[in-house]
């Protein structure tokens, strides 16, 4: 990655907590108090857009300004509550606004967005297939990494076309090791026909064994 990858950014990244404080915006006076509340996000103190962010967050609709504001936005609470707010809305819009921070070259950025993205499954399904097959090897990389969220036969089916035809040995092994934590016995033929594509690398030769045999003990415990 350009300044660090995410390092197992699904179990060591707290990012989706509630913030203190954080509560809903009354109803009365939204659509006014709206303006003003985009305003302070834009352009007031740390304190000012941290409460507009919160206030925001509430309100239907908010996935523009709020995806206006963190592409500019330095201060880590502020981007956290609309991290949050975008994770916990799980839309179209919202997804869609975190995507191109995957590209980010601040890591903090593309660790909010994976984080916020792998809360809201159900929006990866029509997306990951698209960013599997991305020209940058980062980002492909970055969408293995998504892909442990999903049910394990959507994810095997998807890691193992990775397996199939990837040729970057680093986006080889991050499919790899979400097979080995969710993969089903599906992927073992394949895995078995594909293992000597990196005969001459070792790491991933040792990947392939890891791989096959925990889907292998998991099988045999599974009824």
């Amino acid at each position: 990655m350009k300044d660090g990858a995410p390092e197992r950014w699904c179990r060591d990244m707290p990012l989706i907590r509630a913030t203190a404080g954080e509560a809903a915006a009354p109803p009365s006076d939204r659509a006014a108090d709206r303006a003003t509340l985009v305003a302070a996000l834009q352009s007031g103190s740390a304190g000012e857009r941290l409460h507009a962010a919160r206030a925001l967050a509430a309100l239907p609709g908010a996935e523009a300004p709020l995806n206006a504001a963190l592409q500019v936005e330095a201060d880590p609470a502020v981007r956290e509550v609309i991290f949050t707010a975008f994770a916990r809305r799980a839309s179209e819009e919202a997804a869609d606004a975190l995507l191109p921070l995957l590209r980010a070259r601040e890591a903090s950025l593309r660790n909010g967005a994976l984080a916020a993205l792998a809360a809201m499954p159900a929006r990866l399904s029509a997306r990951l297939p698209a960013l599997l097959a991305d020209p940058d090897p980062d980002i492909r990389l970055l969408a293995c990494e998504l892909a442990r969220v999903l049910h394990s036969p959507e994810a095997t089916a998807l890691m193992c076309d990775v397996v199939e035809r990837e040729s970057e040995p680093n986006v080889c092994a991050a499919a790899l090791d979400v097979l080995a934590e969710i993969g089903g016995p599906q992927a073992l033929p394949v895995l078995a026909r594909r293992a000597g594509r990196f005969a001459d690398t070792p790491f991933l030769r040792f990947a392939f064994e890891v791989a096959i045999g925990r889907i292998e003990a998991s099988s045999d415990i599974d009824p």
